[in-house]
C-alpha cells in the first residue's frame, strides 16, 4: 500500500491484492485471523497487522494453490512457522526484483 494509514477501507485492500471486496468478506468468515474493525454500520476497517493476515492467506490460496480448508489448518498447526516461510519468500522476490532491475541498469 502506498499511503502510510492507521486503517484502510475494503476498496483499498481488496484493491491492493487485486481481488473482489468479497473475497475479503468470504476469507473473513473462513479465516478467524482477519478481523477488521467495524463501525456501527458494519464498515470494515483494515490495520497493518489485518493486511498482513490478508497477505499470508493470499500466499496460502492464490500462489501455492491451497484450498481454504488446508490452508485454514495450515495455519492452525503452525502460524509462526506459515509466516516465517512467507516472510523468508517475500524478502527473496525482493532480492530477486533488486537484482532484475540491477541487470536492466547494467544494459
Amino acid at each position: 500500500m502506498e499511503r502510510e494509514k492507521l486503517y484502510y477501507s475494503i476498496g483499498e485492500v481488496a484493491k491492493h491484492f487485486n481481488i473482489n471486496e468479497s473475497n475479503l468478506r468470504f476469507w473473513e468468515k473462513e479465516f478467524d485471523i482477519i478481523s477488521p474493525r467495524k463501525n456501527a454500520k458494519g464498515t470494515r476497517f483494515y490495520t497493518k497487522k489485518d493486511i498482513g493476515d490478508i497477505a499470508l492467506i493470499y500466499h496460502l490460496l492464490k500462489e501455492k494453490g491451497m484450498t481454504i480448508p488446508g490452508a485454514r489448518k495450515k495455519i492452525k498447526e503452525n502460524k509462526n512457522l506459515v509466516i516465517k516461510n512467507f516472510e523468508i519468500i517475500e524478502k527473496l522476490k525482493e532480492i530477486r526484483q533488486e537484482l532484475l532491475d540491477i541487470i536492466e541498469e547494467m544494459k
